[in-house]
Parts: C-alpha cells; sequence; structure tokens
C-alpha cells in the first residue's frame, strides 16, 4: 500500500488510516467499476471473479483517465482509453499497443484496503488503526435487516454524524415522526469513552407511531418512550439500540462516507426482531424523509465541518455527547 498525501483539503492524515463506507455491496457489481471520491482521492472498487472487491486509485498512469470507466476482463480492471490492463495488486499486466515490450515498473496504480461487512465495502486508503464494530443481530436470523438511503449532504462528515446523535432537534424537526413537541426537555445523559468509542444511552419522549410509518413497537402507547443505547465509533460510525420495555427492538447501523470537506454520504441499515412481513419500503421511506427533513437543516449549518474549537459555538449541558465527540475526535487526531 502506498501512502496517500494530503490533497487540497485539510484532512487530518490518521482519517486515511480509518475504514470509510463507499458504497453498499449491491452498487459494486460483478462486470462493472464503481466510481467515488473518499477524502478528494478518486477510487475504483471493482470485483474478481471469487466475489471479492479490490480498492486502488481511479487513475491510469498513462494518460490519466478514470479507470471506473473501463470494464473488467480476466480479472484485470481494463482502462478505457487504451485497454491498459491492472490487476488487483495494481500493476499493468498488458499494454495492448506494445505486447512485446518489457512493462515500465512505473505503470501501476495505488492500491488500497478493501474489505465487505454488513453488506458495505469499505476502504481505508492506509493502513487502517481501528476495526469496525460488532453487530451480533446481524447474524441472528431473528432479525431483518432493510438497507435504506444512500443519503449524499453537501456537508462534512462529522456534521452527518453529529446530527444523528442530536436528541434536542426531535420534536421541531421531525415532530410526529421521532419527537413531540409537548415534551421537548432533553433527559441527562452521560458518555462513556473507552478508546475511540462513545457510549451513552438516554430514555427520551418519542411520538407514536404515525399511520403512514407504523414501524416503532410503540403500539398503542399514548404517550411512548424510548431506550436508546449507542457506540459512536470514530470517526463516522454509529450503532443504536432502541427498546421499548419488551422484547421487540431495533438496531441502527450508520456510517458516513466522506466524500470531501463539504460533500458525504451516509449509509443507514436497520434491523429489527418483529414486523418481519412489512415492506422494506416502509422503512426506506420513514428514513427517506427522517433524512431529508435533517439534510436541509445541516446543510444551512456553517461552517460546513464541526468546528473543535469549542469557544465557536454555544454548549449547553443537553450537548453532552456532541461536546464529547469533539473532545474524542481532537484527542485523537481525527478533527481538522
Amino acid at each position: 500500500m502506498n501512502d496517500t498525501k494530503k490533497k487540497g483539503a485539510n484532512f487530518p492524515e490518521r482519517l486515511y488510516a480509518c475504514w470509510h463506507p463507499i458504497g453498499y455491496s449491491h452498487e459494486i457489481k460483478a462486470d462493472v467499476p464503481f466510481g467515488t471520491f473518499l477524502l478528494d482521492e478518486a477510487v475504483v472498487v471493482w470485483r474478481t471473479a471469487d466475489g471479492q472487491p479490490h480498492a486502488m486509485r481511479d487513475l491510469c498512469i498513462h494518460r490519466g483517465t478514470a479507470l471506473s470507466l473501463g470494464w473488467i476482463k480476466d480479472d484485470c480492471l481494463v482502462c478505457p482509453y487504451h485497454a491498459w490492463q491492472y490487476d488487483k495488486k495494481g500493476a499493468c499486466v498488458l499494454i495492448p499497443q506494445a505486447p512485446d515490450m518489457d512493462i515500465p515498473t512505473k505503470a501501476k496504480t495505488t492500491t488500497y484496503h478493501c474489505k465487505e461487512k454488513f453488506g458495505v465495502v469499505w476502504v481505508a486508503l492506509k493502513d487502517p488503526e481501528f476495526e469496525l464494530p460488532e453487530i451480533l443481530e446481524y447474524e441472528n436470523s431473528d432479525w431483518k435487516f432493510v438497507n435504506t438511503g444512500p443519503f449524499n449532504w453537501n456537508s462534512d462528515s462529522s456534521r452527518q454524524v453529529e446530527n444523528f446523535t442530536d436528541f434536542g432537534h426531535f420534536p421541531w424537526v421531525h415532530p410526529g415522526l421521532l419527537g413531540d413537541p409537548e415534551r421537548p426537555a432533553v433527559p441527562d445523559c452521560k458518555v462513556t469513552i473507552k478508546d475511540t468509542v462513545l457510549h451513552y444511552s438516554i430514555i427520551r419522549p418519542e411520538a407514536p407511531n404515525s399511520d403512514d410509518f407504523p414501524i416503532f413497537a410503540n403500539k398503542n402507547v399514548i404517550q411512548p418512550e424510548r431506550r436508546s443505547v449507542y457506540e459512536l465509533h470514530l470517526p463516522y460510525t454509529i450503532v443504536l439500540r432502541l427498546g421499548w420495555g419488551g422484547t421487540k427492538g431495533m438496531v441502527y447501523f450508520f456510517s458516513s462516507q466522506p466524500i470531501s470537506e463539504n460533500k458525504c454520504r451516509g449509509f443507514c441499515i436497520i434491523g429489527r426482531n418483529y414486523d418481519h412481513d412489512e415492506p422494506d419500503t416502509v422503512l426506506q421511506n420513514f428514513e427517506q424523509v427522517i433524512f431529508d427533513q435533517d439534510k436541509r437543516i445541516v446543510e444551512s449549518q456553517r461552517p460546513k465541518q464541526v468546528p473543535f474549537d469549542f469557544t465557536e459555538e454555544l454548549h449547553l449541558k443537553f450537548d453532552a455527547v456532541a461536546m464529547n465527540y469533539r473532545r474524542a475526535m481532537k484527542k485523537h487526531n481525527l478533527n481538522y
């Protein structure tokens, strides 16, 4: 693996050593390269015949063409301009215009770490320092998981993640869906930090199930409350478990792809151990509404990145999660 240099964006070096989502598994086809950007780096992801995903810089060394515009042949990625072939190690193995020549050692492209987990393909631009969280429910047949989104925002991933952890906005941004304007108070929330993971839980008011989106296990409750148990894995991944006092529960798995300083793509996977017969579109449409409501708010925030200097914004007691998130990001050199 070659080190990735900083581009125009002011990304901290340690972000390159984190796993980031770049696409749902179904987006990475067996016969078509998938192009995207990660931390302003052009990345192409593709599959060899064994189904394994591979990631490399989306650049042919010959004339700088995007390899993602090409095709896959004989377990190689083929450049669309002159059909140079690159294997999964990034080495050019065929130059059709000069088939008998010794291929120059410079004829290669940078490869990146790549793996598949939770129905998502992940890429790390440098040797990854942190592992992805474990979700035991994902392997349990009592739970059904549904992919929602992805959600493309003109904001930084830090803003997208911090919004996901914010309890105070539910009654006003999502009234009747996630919060109740008649019960806006935010209970105390204690945050415990273990290495690069923030742990916290809260019991808070929520809205009853709506007729359009009957997805929560709080049916026939006039003023329902939910218990939310969070794991926030630095820098941009959250595991959230929801419960209502019974055996029924939900798991939210959210992670944000830092495309650039001002662009991100959120992936939200939801599991439930009830209502398996309900169409996936109910959850997918619900989350589209929720994320669209959040999007207009978060895209208006200035600056577009979370300001990790505490003096730049006003913080109150109910902002405990955001304050601890910012401290932890600074401690581990993951902030701008």
